[in-house]
């Protein structure tokens, strides 16, 4: 099974980890797993921004680099949800790449969407002495969650992680305050809903919350060091399970 890994622009400029963590992941489930070198962005700030010609651009080569794939798998609900679910309209005044499009779309997976339903994985990669432990709460990031129902199946495989508890937190479903560049539109209004969700991460007792779309782990965690809380961790669910956190 062939794999094209999209790492995703913030991945790759801010938490290299996270894509190291997925490869990790990917490979010890007996993937063949490929990282296009000329990979850059699904285009997500540009169409949100209303650019519809540099996203029809960058959806464009997106499917000219991954085309190729068994399937295509993505560590990122908002990355993945811009591919899946808004390339449709992006490319509909092109009908002969829309038709290329169509027939990747069912390829294209969140990552733990796919090691649940595609993988059907049932061992996560060994510990070691670094490898994180203790309390986790999970908070769902709007993406993932909405438009590509991701919520179930991070729990399923971080219920596997030996040494992790999940103690679920208040209002998990609710929105961080990023939404992209909603945050810098509105930034009194997006740090007052990331006030709420820290308050209700810090309220769970939990040693580090986990999610996976990285957007929304820069806006909680810079919000709790500026909050004064410098002990919750802040983690990937990918780093999480593959034991690398």
């Amino acid at each position: 099974m062939r794999v094209g890994l999209l790492v995703t622009c913030l991945v790759d400029v801010m938490r290299p980890e996270i894509g190291f963590s997925a490869l990790k992941l990917l490979e010890s489930a007996g993937c063949e797993v490929i990282v296009p070198e000329q990979q850059t962005c699904c285009g997500q700030p540009a169409y949100s921004s209303g650019n519809r010609e540099a996203a029809r651009e960058l959806a464009k080569k997106f499917i000219e680099e991954f085309e190729g794939f068994d399937y295509i798998v993505i560590p990122s609900g908002s990355c993945g949800g811009t591919v899946k679910t808004h390339y449709d309209d992006i490319l509909s005044d092109q009908p002969e790449l829309l038709a290329l499009y169509q027939k990747i779309k069912p390829r294209v997976f969140e990552l733990t969407d796919f090691l649940v339903n595609v993988i059907h994985l049932d061992k996560l990669p060994a510990l070691t002495q670094s490898s994180f432990k203790g309390s986790i709460t999970y908070h769902d990031s709007c993406c993932g969650l909405r438009e590509l129902g991701v919520q179930a199946q991070p729990r399923e495989l971080l219920a596997k992680r030996e040494g992790v508890q999940l103690t679920e937190m208040n209002q998990a479903r609710n929105c961080c305050g990023f939404g992209g560049t909603f945050a810098v539109k509105y930034g009194d209004i997006s740090a007052a809903i990331v006030d709420d969700k820290c308050d209700n991460i810090q309220a769970s007792g939990a040693d580090a919350v986990v999610l996976g779309d990285l957007g929304c782990m820069l806006n909680i965690e810079g919000r709790l060091r500026r909050k004064g809380d410098h002990k919750t961790r802040v983690l990937h669910v990918a780093e999480v399970l593959s034991g690398d956190a």
